[in-house]
Formats: C-alpha cells, structure tokens, sequence
C-alpha cells in the first residue's frame, strides 16, 4: 500500500446504480488488496499450522502467542471468501482453502481441553495451554470454521465436530449451573453476547450444513430473548445485561450499553428478516439499529463509543471514549443491509458516515488494513493490527458483506 487520501462515500454517490457499482468495486479491492494481503501469507505458522495474529502496524510480528478465538474465525473467514460464487473461479481460492486447513489442524491438535469438554481460550504458538476462560466462544467461532469446512470437503468428522462444538456452546451458556459463576447469587444477571453469538452461530451453521430443526429453535429463541428482554423501546436502547426478567439492575454492569453489541444484533436479526421475508423481524432490527445509532454515535468527534449508560450517568469503564475497531464495521453491515431492506436514505447516509469516518482513522493506507483502538478524537491509541481479540475477521467480514450487498443490489 501507499499514502494517499482514504476513500470517501457520498449519499449522492451510493444513491445511483453506477455510484453503488463503484463502491462495491471498492469494497472487493480493499478486502483482498488492503485486508487480505496485509494478514496473508506473512500469518501462517509453518512450523506448528494455524496463524501468527499478533502483528504490529507494518506486519512485524509482536507476540506468537495463539488466541483460540482467532484460529476458528480466521479460518471460517477463508473458507466463506473461497466459497463466495464471485470468487470460485479465483485461482487463489484453493490456497483461502489449504490456510484455512492449517488452522483447522492446529484447533484439532492442541485447543481442545479433554477432561473439561470444552476449548482453550489462549496458548502458546506450539499449543501449550494457557488459558480457558469460563464462558466458550472459542467453540463457537470453532464451529462454524469446521461447518464450512465439512461443506466443501464433505468431511464427516468436520461436520461431527461443528455439531459437537454448537450443542457445548449452547449447553455450557443456558443450562443453570452448566458455567462456573463469575458472581454470587446476590444480584443475578444474564447477558446479550450469549444470545446474539448462538444467534449467528446457528445461522452459519443452518447456511453451511442446512435446515435443521435444532438450530432453527435456538434462532427462534434467541431472537425472542433479545427482543423480550434486552430491547427496551420505552427506553430507547439494547440493554447488554438485565436481570433474568428483563429488569434492569440500576448499577455499572445493569446499566451499561455496549452501542457495537447491539448493532450488531441487529444486522442478525435483519439477515434473519432478510431471509424469512418477515417484516416484523426486519422493523425490529432496525427499531435496534435506530436507537443503538443515536445513543452510540459521537456528535462531536464521530465514530462510535465503546461504553454508554443507560441513564447517561458516568460509565466505570475507563475506555468507555475509545473507538475500537470492530463495532465501525458492524455498524458497515447494518446500515447497508437496513438501507437495501427498506429503502430508507437515513441508513445510507449513516452508511457513508461510518465509512468515512472509519476509513478517515482507523485505516492505514502505508501498510493496509484498520488499527484497532484510537482515542475519542480518532488518533490511534496502539499500532497493533492484530491481537488476542483482534484477527483476520471482524473487519474483512464487513468488507466482504458489504462488497456483496452491493454486487446483489447493482444486479437486480
């Protein structure tokens, strides 16, 4: 890559065909050209398989420690590139592919606790554990990568794995006492993270391996607790914790907003509406985008908080301010996929926003791809491009989504 001005959207651009084609064209150019090139091949482990994530801002590599969470969604993440129609016939697909086996081999070697029945959370770059945390996204990111393997390859055992890791997730998150407490009983909270990542899991799951009456269950109940329990249209908000019946616990953790979470979700639910042709589900997805935009978006500076309260009382976190990467592509998906649902130009004028803000701070034209973290006033707070929580997957998604929404769109 070379320094020069970051891409811009207008509203006039994005509101004729030849402007979206345009943009769709930019989108497809900065996922493989600026993402894609900026994490491959430097990331591949040679030695132990799987990924080397960890990388400073020109690719340096800062730590190889190996986070679980990044080995299953960087390779899910290769797997949907190569399985994209528009790039089936990419003479690079069928290498997407073997990278992507590479993770998937050091998943099957060394993340997986035994005696527990669940994965590791973080290890060393030769597999030594090192970590589990008590609560188990690594099994779901996990699964949707061995999903999407075991739709191209017709393996048995990657299709065995995916449903094995989905029925661990969904077990060890909802059934009482399946989770060692991170608190007492004196003040019981149940949280959106859990919702929404089974949410989207079952989804992937459902679109890779087909329709199965199991996961359309946990689809139907996740989007009923969100929508019961989390969402609170007298208040305006997503809330990210409530007490069991949806009550909020008026103290930091009861009222905290997590404005990317609840983007997030909604995009789900809109995908859910999308492809259900349900206009309740669409309405709600964006009654979440709506409100969640309003109360996470920074009038003064742009970009979108990290942390919000509920009451708009002072927030405990200390980096409550900071911009963080992932929830600017979230909200890319969301508006883009609001607008192409209802036609509404708000959505697309939200869509330019967060693009030209994002790509005005978070991108680095020198050497490719976002920074993670910037301050409120859009200066990178760190270099680093990859970490334990950062990967090859939140922002070549965004990408990538986008990019497709917008070739459907031009199409008809």
């Amino acid at each position: 890559m070379t320094d020069s001005l970051p891409p811009q959207f207008s509203l006039t651009q994005l509101e004729s065909p030849a402007g979206r084609q345009q943009a769709a064209d930019l989108y497809r150019q900065l996922l493989l050209d600026d993402c894609l090139a900026f994490w491959f091949p430097r990331c591949l482990d040679p030695q132990h398989e799987g990924f080397l994530h960890c990388l400073d801002r020109d690719g340096t590599l800062v730590d190889t420690d190996k986070s679980v969470w990044a080995q299953g969604r960087m390779s899910w993440m290769l797997q949907a590139l190569a399985a994209t129609p528009q790039l089936q016939q990419d003479p690079r697909a069928a290498t997407w592919r073997r990278w992507a086996e590479s993770g998937l081999t050091f998943l099957r070697r060394h993340c997986f606790d035994e005696p527990a029945g669940q994965m590791y959370f973080h290890v060393t770059r030769d597999g030594q554990p090192i970590r589990r945390r008590r609560y188990v996204y690594s099994e779901a990111f996990a699964c949707i990568a061995f999903a999407a393997h075991a739709e191209w390859s017709g393996s048995e055992q990657s299709m065995q794995t995916a449903w094995d890791l989905f029925r661990t997730f969904t077990r060890v998150n909802f059934t009482p006492g399946a989770m060692s407490p991170k608190f007492t009983e004196t003040r019981p909270l149940i949280g959106l993270a859990p919702r929404m990542i089974a949410l989207v899991t079952a989804q992937e799951m459902r679109r890779r391996l087909g329709s199965h009456p199991l996961l359309q269950e946990w689809i139907d109940r996740c989007i009923h607790d969100i929508e019961t329990l989390f969402y609170r249209p007298d208040l305006q908000c997503v809330l990210e914790t409530v007490q069991p019946d949806g009550q909020i616990s008026d103290h930091f953790d009861g009222r905290l907003l997590n404005p990317g979470h609840a983007i997030e979700g909604a995009w789900f639910i809109l995908e859910e509406g999308r492809i259900r042709r349900d206009q309740r589900l669409i309405q709600l997805g964006c009654r979440m985008l709506d409100c969640m935009w309003e109360r996470g978006w920074d009038s003064q500076h742009g970009g979108l908080f990290y942390f919000r309260d509920v009451y708009n009382k002072p927030v405990q976190e200390y980096w409550h301010e900071m911009k963080f990467w992932w929830p600017h592509d979230e909200a890319l998906i969301a508006t883009l996929l609001a607008w192409r649902l209802t036609g509404q130009s708000r959505y697309l004028q939200w869509h330019c926003d967060v693009f030209n803000w994002a790509f005005a701070h978070f991108h680095d034209p020198q050497h490719g791809e976002w920074f993670g973290y910037l301050h409120r006033n859009g200066t990178p707070s760190s270099t680093l491009k990859g970490n334990l929580w950062k990967s090859f997957f939140h922002h070549p998604r965004a990408l990538w989504m986008c990019w497709l929404l917008l070739t459907e769109e031009s199409q008809g």
